[in-house]
């Protein structure tokens, strides 16, 4: 199949498929979700993947009703099925369906599993990208892969709007994330990161990136930037688990990066060789 959507058990084409419209989904966003790639019929990074879903859906209380290894078969079963070499993967978990009220439902309401897969490839990382920023007006758990992505939704848009590959989010100076990826910085060798607190996603892709920058020799530094410091850097990373690690080359028409592209390739080759020895 070319596209593939799983609703609680049942499958179909993507555009056939349908869901209940009192799913908590439509009224509050109430879920949690992840994407990823597959490619020769493996999924990249699924474990990590699965920890960051159970740990998310924990943090506001939905009991998945299925282990790491039973979700892992059912996204294995679809992917199958799918024509494609490569995949781009994603699946969210709601509270449930029932009459909307804010409280959560009634006890013994079952979550809800979504699923979707279609044609997907890696972003070409070797283009760098431009950039525009926002203030950051999310609300204080941006840990989680909540399914709320409003403010999300009109960063990305506005960087749309004005050519621009990703919107960095800033609270007052500091700079925090992007609207769907991660943002860090490399200044004097050094690769600087905000750190895993409630501010940010905690992003797989840069997991693997700290990894690869400690395994290289290359000092990792994980706490708050500014927007000063990344207009300086000598590079500036956007890094998602569909992008991998894009540099950047513009921030609202003024060049910036570009300093040290000796440790970009350095980093994109060992993240590429992660993916390619893991979906081989």
């Amino acid at each position: 199949m070319k596209t593939l959507g799983y609703y609680n058990g049942k499958f179909g084409p993507l555009e056939e498929m349908t869901v209940p419209m009192n799913d908590r989904a439509c009224y509050f966003g109430d879920g949690v979700y992840e994407a990823t790639l597959a490619r020769n019929g493996k999924i990249f990074a699924l474990k990590d993947h699965l920890d960051r879903f159970f740990n998310s859906a924990g943090l506001i209380k939905i009991d998945i009703p299925y282990t790491k290894d039973e979700l892992a078969a059912i996204l294995y079963d679809m992917l199958a099925k799918m024509d494609d070499k490569d995949i781009f993967i994603y699946w969210q978990m709601t509270r449930g369906t029932g009459i909307r009220q804010h409280q959560f439902p009634e006890k013994g309401t079952k979550p809800n599993l979504w699923i979707f897969m279609k044609p997907g490839k890696p972003a070409d990382s070797g283009k760098r990208l431009k950039l525009t920023d926002m203030e950051d007006t999310r609300f204080l758990h941006c840990n989680i892969k909540t399914l709320n992505l409003l403010v999300n939704v009109m960063a990305a848009e506005k960087a749309e709007s004005l050519g621009c590959g990703e919107c960095v989010f800033h609270r007052g100076d500091i700079v925090t994330e992007c609207a769907h990826s991660n943002v860090s910085i490399i200044k004097d060798g050094v690769f600087k990161t905000h750190p895993t607190d409630h501010y940010i996603l905690p992003g797989i892709t840069r997991m693997h990136i700290i990894q690869i920058c400690k395994d290289n020799g290359i000092i990792v530094d994980e706490t708050p930037f500014t927007m000063a410091e990344l207009m300086d850097a000598d590079e500036i990373i956007v890094s998602s688990s569909t992008k991998f690690c894009s540099p950047a080359c513009e921030m609202n028409g003024t060049p910036i990066g570009g300093k040290a592209p000796e440790l970009v390739d350095l980093i994109q080759k060992k993240y590429t060789e992660k993916f390619e020895n893991e979906t081989m």
